[in-house]
C-alpha cells in the first residue's frame, strides 16, 4: 500500500511538472506576448537575417541548440526537417542558432539536409536577446520559442531533441 501510494505521488509529481514546463509564461528575460527580439545574425550562407523582420508576420520557430553535428541537435535538427511540410503547411518560417561558425552550420544543414536556415551566433547576441543560458559560456542551452505576427506564443526552455516537431506541432493544434 505504502509503495502504492509513493507511486501516486511521484506520478502527480512529474504530472504537474510537465505541466508547468509546457504552460511556461517567462523565462526571465522573455516572456508570453514579447515581441520579437531585434537581433540579427549570418545564417549559414553568410546572409545577415533580422529576426524582428522575418518573424514580423506569420509563425516562426527559433530553436537554439548547443552544437552543430552532435547526436542529440541533430536528432533535434532531423525532427523539424521530417515534419518540415507540416511546419511550412502551418506556414512556420524555422531558425535553428548556436554558437556555431557560420562554416559549421552549412556542414551541418548540408549533412543532414536541413531545409531550414541556421544562424551563427557566435557573438553571443542572439542568446542574450532571447535570454537562452550558455553552457560553459560556450553552448546555448536547447531552448525553442514560437512566435505569431511578431509575438511570443510558447515557449520551452526545456526543449526536446527528436521530439521538438511533435512539440510544436501540438502547440500549433491549439492556436486560433
Amino acid at each position: 500500500m505504502k509503495l502504492i501510494f509513493a507511486l501516486l505521488v511521484c506520478l502527480a509529481c512529474v504530472v504537474t511538472t510537465v505541466w508547468a514546463v509546457s504552460n511556461q509564461q517567462t523565462n526571465g528575460k522573455l516572456k508570453i506576448g514579447d515581441p520579437i527580439p531585434a537581433v540579427t545574425s549570418q545564417d549559414q550562407d553568410g546572409k545577415v537575417v533580422n529576426l524582428a523582420e522575418v518573424g514580423a508576420s506569420g509563425y516562426m520557430l527559433v530553436y537554439f541548440y548547443p552544437k552543430a553535428l552532435t547526436p542529440g541537435c541533430t536528432a533535434q535538427a532531423c525532427s523539424l526537417r521530417d515534419a518540415y511540410t507540416d511546419l511550412q503547411s502551418k506556414g512556420v518560417k524555422v531558425f535553428g542558432v548556436s554558437l556555431d561558425t557560420v562554416d559549421m552550420q552549412k556542414k551541418f544543414q548540408e549533412k543532414e539536409r536541413l531545409p531550414f536556415e541556421l544562424l551563427s551566433d557566435q557573438q553571443k547576441q542572439v542568446t542574450a536577446a532571447f535570454g537562452v543560458p550558455l553552457i560553459s559560456n560556450s553552448f546555448a542551452a536547447r531552448q525553442a520559442y514560437l512566435f505569431k505576427d511578431g509575438k511570443l506564443v510558447w515557449m520551452d526552455t526545456k526543449a526536446s531533441t527528436d521530439k521538438q516537431a511533435q512539440d510544436v506541432l501540438a502547440v500549433l493544434a491549439q492556436q486560433h
